[in-house]
């Protein structure tokens, strides 16, 4: 379920301390290997990364008023998600993670079409992520984005 927090402050504040430990560190990764240009805000009642307007001023398609998606990490009741749209957009890069992920955890791996989940604070694979983070730049998601998404 999505949270109502309108600021970052507002939706770590809300969280409790064993998840706002793990978060914090998730986000810290995820910031020092997002290439540049991606920005950090609420978004769709997560913590989103998204490419933003002054990059790419036609938005989501979905709602162009809103940036560009690419990121999200949110606490759901019994997990933390991870949802990036580049392993949903990109065979390879999904290939890629998912052949890495036994080598950075002993969990095994629970996934949907873009999102992960850790039930365990301790199992979630920090470096993997940072290294995930770091292989899609602003420019190839849009260009990917635009090639695959929008009409």
């Amino acid at each position: 379920m999505p949270s109502t927090a309108l600021s970052l402050q507002e939706y770590l504040e809300a969280l409790p301390e064993d998840r706002k430990k793990a978060m914090n560190a998730l986000r810290e990764v995820l910031r020092a290997n997002l290439p540049q240009g991606f920005v950090e805000e609420m978004s769709y009642g997560m913590i989103g990364y998204v490419v933003p307007h002054s990059l790419y001023p036609a938005g989501y398609h979905c709602n162009p008023s809103l940036p560009l998606p690419f990121l999200s990490i949110a606490w759901q009741k019994n997990f933390m998600a991870v949802y990036h749209m580049g392993l949903y957009a990109d065979p390879e890069l999904l290939h890629w993670f998912t052949t890495e992920y036994p080598k950075h955890s002993t969990a095994k791996l629970d996934m949907g079409k873009s999102c992960m989940r850790f039930k365990k604070t301790d199992q979630i694979p920090l470096a993997l992520l940072g290294e995930l983070a770091a292989k899609v730049t602003p420019q190839q998601w849009i260009t990917r984005y635009e090639n695959q998404y929008r009409k």
